[in-house]
């Protein structure tokens, strides 16, 4: 048994026990950490991961502009994941990269290289809720989730297609997040994320995420094809189309480099 599936199978083990426990002495906020402790251990020992992915933009009108991407990831034991998006499609971004650092505390590293000013644009913390490359997802959308980036409070069980979703709100830690709050509806069965609202600093509903036609993949890890990101605020909306995923294909820290981004093929 290698470690990663151990670490999985001791964390199953200290859920359920703590579930069988604390099952009437549990606050709401503690059964929410518990909730997203669990959507953690379930995925755990994926390594690494590469997918194709096409990001179609609509705006109020219904215009659509369409994007093919690249997406490389790394898991990071001790803190958060890697990850490298590389733009081939249409021409006027070919060649566009983004390269983000999620970190379990502390602000997270992103990096987007722009092929037309030909250089690399660090995006600071404070820019952290700006659109990503014009979608309706911002770049904190983008980092990996992390337990310790919310405190949590579990609302209730309600019914999601043919499971039940625990409804969970998270209060993001980082003082510079564009949102004051997020409730995630969290399926029991697997623990995967069926739907997400957003709500902005003045608490009002920005933007919802819903996703959907998980398949899953080395007998464990359960990934969406498609993710759909509304805003109800300026109308647009950005649907995200994921196909040929491939895990553990022996990807390293050395393929997430800010110093080769000009070069990120």
């Amino acid at each position: 048994m290698n470690t990663s599936v151990q670490s999985v199978v001791w964390g199953l083990a200290a859920t359920a026990l703590a579930v069988s426990g604390n099952a009437f002495a549990q606050t709401a906020a503690e059964k929410g950490l518990e909730i997203a402790q669990q959507t953690k251990v379930v995925d755990a020992g994926w390594g690494d991961s590469q997918a194709e992915m096409k990001m179609i933009l609509r705006n109020a009108e219904g215009q659509e502009s369409v994007r093919d991407i690249r997406i490389r990831s790394l898991e990071v034991e001790g803190d958060g994941d890697k990850s490298l998006s590389i733009f081939d499609k249409p021409r006027d971004v070919k060649g566009t990269a983004f390269l983000s650092f999620s970190h379990t505390v502390g602000n997270d590293d992103q990096w987007l290289y722009l092929p037309a000013l030909k250089r690399v644009k660090r995006i600071s913390s404070r820019n952290k809720s700006g659109p990503f490359m014009g979608s309706e997802f911002a770049y904190e959308d983008l980092s990996s989730f992390e337990v310790e980036k919310f405190t949590y409070e579990y609302l209730r069980d309600e019914p999601c297609g043919e499971d039940t979703c625990y409804v969970v709100q998270q209060f993001p830690v980082d003082k510079n997040s564009g949102y004051k709050r997020r409730i995630v509806w969290i399926d029991q069965s697997e623990y995967r994320m069926h739907k997400t609202e957003f709500y902005n600093r003045r608490d009002a509903l920005l933007k919802t995420l819903e996703a959907g036609e998980y398949e899953q993949y080395e007998g464990k890890h359960w990934r969406p094809t498609e993710m759909h990101m509304v805003n109800h605020q300026n109308g647009k909306s950005t649907l995200l189309q994921w196909s040929n995923y491939a895990f553990k294909t022996g990807l390293d820290d050395g393929d997430f480099n800010k110093n080769t981004l000009k070069r990120a093929r």
